[in-house]
């Protein structure tokens, strides 16, 4: 349809304007380069307008300019001319080669090069260019960087009738934009100059071929002619004046090509940087901060973990986020770390040189430019397609978790083989012994037929660092009471450095990772855990006592499924629209966002170490999250060996942090601290309380607590007897006892009482009680002496009291380490120590019931503090229905027990804390109770735990 009302249109190379008038038909020559004139070119044949020529500047190497690309395309001919005047004369073949063309009217849209003024006057309808200023103000070439610079309220552009090169020449059009507080260069440009300058372009062409363009004088009043920012010498920021002055010329050279500055060492050598990430800051005083020295400073400058900090002449101070050191962009709270490190180049194996020649030919692809060490990917032209271009094809052909950060970071190519390099090492597989410099200090294993290395210092910011004063304690693997190895104790001191890490990721790196971008992390993370999980299985035998099978099946098996089930969740996190009533005639939109909290403190327990931290976590880094989690004093090294893993999956530094150590200095530390916003803990009774209160007076931070318990298992004497002998005897000695759901009292009726007790007794004797690692081995050791110790005393006042002990109540004699004998109680009276405490280990409590009164047998079963689980045996429907009914616990299983799963909510009632643990939020956040009832219909899928993790805002929007 256009091309038929073009041709309508035409008459011997004129066509008709909308007065009636036979103007000359536009024979259009484009001369520039750049994205920014591709698109013009685009435009204009979109709306049928004739280009007869294009002309840009000559290739760098192999790559020519988008512009000539994008013309060849359309089949029109392309002219490359590195000049078009030679001391100042036009030279007669390129003036040749425009004329040839036959162009009447000359489009500038992005041009670099000084076009001569018989070509700009060749053409009959005269040349128009863009400028992104709003004539007369900021005439020359940097005139986007003097808007910012001036601390201009508006920006804008002008398309004008070219003239000879000082930007004088008629208004032909003029567009204006506010400037924002955050605007920079960059952001100017592409919300504002870039898109509307294009479509103005072809508004501007239209009115030519109309007939009806402005010719408007240029005024002199506030005019400016502007020194030009790519000579280096205009580059320098002047420090010696307000903070918005120099907060105005950082953000006007971000982010090319970087205010300069010289930083004087304290060698006495100076060093130039570049300045980017410029922001006025609310501070007014610095804390933890070192003092860096700019050359022709008045006022001080500060380093912190956030940045550097400039004071101006006002004393308001402007902070700064990133910095340029020779080709190397860094993060500024990581000057003196960078400043002092010396990265020697790294000695590539056999099998690395290919994957260098690998690199090397994907640079050259893009690039189009043989590639040396020294090459720089951004001088060389690259634009952002070329950036993700690169990184997907790097992490497809190498398979190495690199980001756009990382290139950025490493913009030359030795540098981006180095990094590519050291990530690749980190997530070999086989044994890693040769590749483990990054560790910094470790332990070897060598257990269950495998040599497995283990971190000991702390995990902060991406990093193993020694805790301050380099203190240490000591892990002992309770097989044999030897020490494993010591490993690092965390100071208050760490656990702020660990927390701010953690706070500066959730503000930073961490928000630039979409929601499927991080469950793309974590699902990586559980694959490297499969791909481990053996190594897992055998330190987690070995430092807290679990069965190798157990460990495998359980331990490392659930901490797997945690992290994929909520891998799944991270972009399923949603909130609802709210019908609400408008205030008429207006309406009114109100919906709710799920945000993340901020800084999460995690606090696990030493039964299970891997499983509390993986469902804790999981849940924590969905929701999108950062992590400090506090592992137990006396198992720490599966923690450390997953901070190793969260390294190889490419999670940011910051995101997950691990802090070995004790409770009551670094766990109090972090309940105490104001950064973290939630803290979810498991453990004891006692110590949540002070947990709660220090979280209370703190600052109020959010809490879920899955504390003690003592739960009740009930077996009438209708049920599988057989079944519930043997699932009776797993609720309690499941995991040494170790097991926070454990039967802490079994009700059995008095029918079956004798036989029940018979059978448990029959089969422990058939247990075998050793070596973790064994296969054959059923019941390991305790995890600590402390607790064995716990346990003997716990024994011995049931003993007291008058309970029946039918089995075991000692150490397991002539074994070394710290077994306990698998224990049975009888005759055990509702008032005795032993039927309201919780043993934590492997102690059988039985009490003998009737069942002609159930109400009474569901008051015993709830006459404790604590509801975290419970239990029914019988094939009577109605009795089991009213049973988890009736009974207050925050799990209830019938017919089976220690059957969760991670689609599961878990957690307690009343001193058996609150939260949950696994599942997602359940479709009302008021119910309290969630029954799983496995074995006569499938679970209430609750999906509770993404919601401890997340904070609900409400937005009401009026229009």
């Amino acid at each position: 349809m256009a091309d038929t009302v073009q041709s309508d249109r035409k008459t011997n190379g004129f066509h008709k304007t909308t007065n009636g008038q036979h103007v000359e038909e536009l024979k259009i020559a484009i001369i520039g380069q750049s994205n920014f004139a591709a698109e013009v070119l685009e435009l204009l044949l979109e709306r049928d307008h004739m280009v007869v020529g294009v002309f840009t500047i000559a290739d760098k190497g192999n790559r020519e300019d988008i512009l000539a690309t994008t013309a060849r395309q359309h089949r029109i001919p392309v002219f490359k001319f590195a000049a078009w005047r030679r001391k100042g004369v036009p030279i007669p073949e390129v003036l040749e080669q425009y004329r040839s063309v036959g162009a009447n009217l000359n489009v500038l849209p992005f041009c670099s090069q000084f076009i001569p003024m018989e070509v700009i006057d060749g053409a009959s309808f005269g040349s128009i260019c863009y400028h992104p200023s709003i004539l007369p103000a900021h005439r020359g070439a940097s005139a986007i960087s003097w808007t910012l610079i001036e601390g201009d309220e508006r920006a804008g552009f002008s398309i004008f009738w070219a003239d000879d090169g000082l930007d004088t020449g008629p208004i032909l059009l003029q567009k204006q934009c506010p400037v924002f507080g955050d605007d920079t260069l960059d952001t100017l440009y592409k919300r504002f100059l870039y898109p509307e300058g294009v479509t103005a372009m072809g508004e501007a062409v239209d009115l030519i071929a109309a007939g009806t363009a402005p010719k408007i004088p240029q005024i002199e009043f506030g005019a400016s002619y502007d020194p030009a920012l790519f000579r280096e010498e205009n580059q320098y920021i002047n420090l010696n004046q307000p903070a918005v002055r120099i907060f105005n010329f950082i953000r006007g050279l971000d982010s090319v090509p970087g205010a300069l500055a010289t930083v004087e060492m304290d060698d006495g050598t100076e060093t130039p940087v570049r300045l980017y990430g410029a922001s006025l800051s609310a501070r007014r005083s610095m804390t933890n901060a070192k003092l860096i020295r700019f050359k022709g400073a008045v006022g001080p400058a500060f380093v912190t973990r956030e940045g550097i900090f400039i004071t101006g002449t006002d004393g308001v101070l402007v902070r700064v986020k990133r910095l340029k050191r020779g080709n190397r962009v860094i993060p500024a709270g990581q000057w003196f770390e960078q400043a002092n490190s010396s990265t020697k180049p790294l000695e590539l194996t056999e099998k690395e040189q290919e994957q260098d020649t690998l690199l090397r030919s994907i640079w050259k692809s893009i690039l189009k430019v043989e590639i040396e060490t020294e090459t720089d990917f951004f001088a060389c032209g690259a634009g952002s397609m070329d950036v993700v271009r690169l990184v997907e094809e790097v992490k497809d052909t190498l398979e190495v978790p690199i980001s756009n950060e990382t290139l950025f970071m490493a913009p030359m190519y030795g540098e981006f083989l180095q990094e590519v390099i050291i990530r690749l090492r980190a997530g070999s597989a086989g044994d890693r012994s040769a590749n483990i410099e990054y560790l910094g200090k470790h332990v070897m294993l060598t257990a269950n037929r495998r040599k497995i290395c283990v971190p000991t210092q702390l995990f902060i910011n991406g990093q193993f660092v020694d805790a301050e004063g380099a203190k240490t304690l000591p892990i002992v693997n309770p097989t044999n009471e030897q020490v494993i190895c010591d490993v690092a104790s965390a100071s208050k001191a760490d656990v702020d450095d660990a927390v701010q890490a953690a706070d500066e990721a959730f503000r930073g790196v961490w928000t630039s990772v979409s929601a499927r971008e991080r469950g793309q992390l974590m699902y990586k993370l559980a694959d490297l855990m499969e791909q481990h999980k053996e190594e897992l299985a055998t330190i987690e035998s070995i430092d807290s006592g679990a069965v190798y099978t157990l460990a495998l099946k359980t331990h490392v098996g659930m901490s797997i499924d945690a992290w994929r089930y909520y891998a799944g969740w991270t972009d399923k996190i949603e909130g609802t629209t709210i019908p609400v009533n408008p205030a008429r005639p207006n309406h009114v939109l109100t919906f709710t966002k799920k945000e993340p909290i901020g800084v999460c403190a995690l606090i696990t327990p030493w039964n299970y170490p891997l499983m509390m931290l993986s469902w804790k976590m999981a849940a924590c880094i969905a929701a999108g999250n950062t992590v400090v989690i506090k592992p137990a004093q006396v198992c720490p090294l599966t923690a450390l060996k997953f901070a190793e893993l969260t390294i190889r999956a490419g999670f940011p530094p910051g995101v997950i942090n691990v802090l070995t150590g004790t409770g009551s200095l670094a766990g109090q530390a972090l309940a105490d601290h104001p950064l973290v916003r939630k803290l979810g803990f498991t453990g004891s009774t006692p110590i949540g309380k002070r947990i709660m209160t220090s979280c209370a007076e703190s600052n109020i931070k959010k809490c879920s607590m899955e504390l003690g318990g003592k739960s009740p298992l009930v077996i009438f004497a209708d049920c599988d007897l057989e079944k519930a002998v043997r699932l009776g005897m797993s609720s309690v000695f499941f995991n040494k006892g170790e097991n926070c759901i454990a039967a802490g009292r079994l009700f059995v009726e008095d029918r079956i009482h004798d036989e029940f007790v018979r059978k448990v007794i029959k089969g422990i004797k058939t247990m075998k009680i050793g070596d973790p690692l064994d296969r054959a081995t059923a019941h390991g050791p305790q995890n600590h002496r402390a607790h064995l110790e716990k346990l003997q005393e716990y024994c011995a006042i049931g003993l007291k009291e008058g309970a029946s002990l039918m089995y075991g109540g000692k150490r397991v004699p002539n074994l070394e380490g710290l077994f306990f004998e698998p224990t049975v109680f009888t005759n055990v009276e509702d008032h005795m120590y032993i039927a309201r405490e919780e043993s934590f280990g492997p102690i059988m409590v039985i009490s003998k019931f009737h069942a002609s009164d159930f109400e009474a047998l569901v008051a015993r079963a709830n006459n404790t503090e604590y509801g975290l689980a419970s239990g029914v045996f019988t094939k009577d429907i109605q009795k089991a229905l009213l049973f988890a009914e009736k009974v207050e616990a925050g799990t209830v299983f019938v017919n089976t027990y220690n059957k969760t799963d991670v689609a599961a909510p878990f957690g307690g009632f009343k001193q058996s804390g609150f939260g949950k643990d696994l599942g997602k939020h359940s479709l009302n956040d008021l119910m309290m109770k969630c029954e799983l009832m496995c074995g006569f219909f499938s679970s209430f899928a609750g999906k509770e735990a993404l919601n401890e993790y997340l904070k609900t805002k409400c937005v009401t929007v009026e229009y």
